[in-house]
């Protein structure tokens, strides 16, 4: 009977070992698939090919913080895209000059995304552009510093600020080009003034390629390739950038549908890289200029109702004094190719040239009005002449 019991005994012994043995297994098991498994990158969709023009070199890539365990993807971005959005508050003028004493001041508040650690920032024309006597930029810091509105251009409604400061906090540059709709945007900006500063709103990419109809300092006109998001945009959001879900800024935020609710709409960055590398890398930006303003396919139903055009843009204005007039550009003309690569909107044609100097000559691609036959002729690139207290 003792021997029966202490047999007893060690069969009990030995399966609770036995179970103890398989349970930590388990564990250990369930541990070391969960840590390979959340260390292990997932798979990645294939991007498209990045645009094939040697001119338009990617600005140097900045590398995003570390995405913090369990914190949802806005909060990675607002976290590590904030301390780049300034406040800028704008002391306006109402008048034909600013050494006027008698002008009608008053001051504008928007935002603007730091590019440069040694402060170059990008906003909206419509925010730091035109007549102004002072510009304060507002860090994340809490520090207030004074700017100067180095370039502006109504119709892109873009604008680059500079601040004497160095080593800032800066957001780094997506590629617009990449957007797809549906994809995950954030904005972050001032809406209603500096007391709710660095708001962030999130949403979708709603729509690629928009046009609108906007009023400018130079009259009625279009804005081109517009993202469309419904990420909340409202006043004072204006210059702020549109990020993706890398942190990374795909657009300046510009304006709202003000008649509806959740649309508004950014200009894509891309544009704006060849005026922040020439900015970065060579302390300036001397624009060139082509003379012509052209609107693409999606605008021709406005102005003209009989034409229809699968490809290019349609050529609705020409400087007379420019130098695409002197090589033969006229109203109406229909510009296909520069350089060989194909156009279908003015934002790539202004891509492209932008990525030229003054001088430089490029070969354009059109179809006269009236005519079935493409030709090819060179442009010599002007400089284009602006307000000296916009640029230097």
């Amino acid at each position: 009977m003792y021997r029966e019991k202490r047999r007893g005994n060690f069969l009990r012994t030995f399966l609770a070992v036995l179970l103890t043995t398989l349970g930590v297994g388990v564990l250990v098991l369930v541990f070391v698939s969960g840590y390979v498994t959340k260390n292990t990158p997932a798979p990645q969709t294939p991007l498209p090919p990045q645009s094939q023009n040697p001119s338009n070199p990617p600005l140097p890539q900045q590398i995003a913080a570390e995405v913090l365990e369990g914190e949802p993807i806005v909060a990675t971005v607002a976290r590590t895209a904030a301390p780049g959005v300034v406040g800028i508050s704008v002391l306006k003028v109402d008048s034909g000059s600013i050494f006027d004493s008698n002008a009608a001041e008053k001051w504008g508040v928007g935002s603007g995304v730091i590019v440069s650690p040694d402060g170059y920032i990008l906003t909206n024309h419509h925010v730091a552009g035109g007549k102004n006597r002072r510009i304060v930029i507002s860090l994340a810091d809490g520090r207030n510093v004074d700017g100067q509105t180095l370039w502006s251009e109504p119709v892109l409604d873009l604008a680059v600020v500079k601040v004497n400061l160095t080593g800032l906090a800066t957001v780094p540059l997506g590629d617009s080009n990449k957007l797809i709709v549906g994809e995950p945007a954030i904005a972050i900006g001032n809406p209603l003034g500096l007391e709710f500063q660095r708001t962030v709103t999130s949403g979708i990419i709603s729509a690629l390629n928009r046009t609108i109809k906007i009023e400018t300092e130079q009259g009625t006109n279009y804005m081109e390739d517009l993202i469309q998001t419904d990420a909340s945009i409202n006043p004072g959001n204006s210059g702020g950038p549109l990020l993706n879900s890398k942190g990374e800024v795909i657009g300046i935020n510009t304006v709202k549908v003000a008649s509806a609710e959740a649309i508004g709409f950014a200009i894509p960055i891309n544009v704006a890289k060849q005026i922040i590398d020439k900015y970065v890398n060579d302390g300036d930006f001397k624009e060139p200029y082509l003379g012509v303003f052209a609107y693409d396919k999606q605008v021709i139903p406005y102005m003209d109702g009989s034409l229809k055009i699968d490809n290019g843009i349609y050529v609705a204005n020409v400087d007379e004094k420019g130098p695409a007039y002197e090589s033969g550009i006229r109203e109406g003309c229909i510009i296909s190719e520069v350089d060989g690569i194909k156009i279908n909107t003015m934002m790539q044609l202004r891509t492209y040239f932008y990525s030229k100097n003054p001088g430089d000559t490029i070969k354009v691609t059109h179809l006269a009005k009236g005519s079935n036959e493409f030709i090819t002729v060179p442009i010599k690139l002007a400089a284009k002449e602006r307000d000296g207290l916009i640029t230097r």
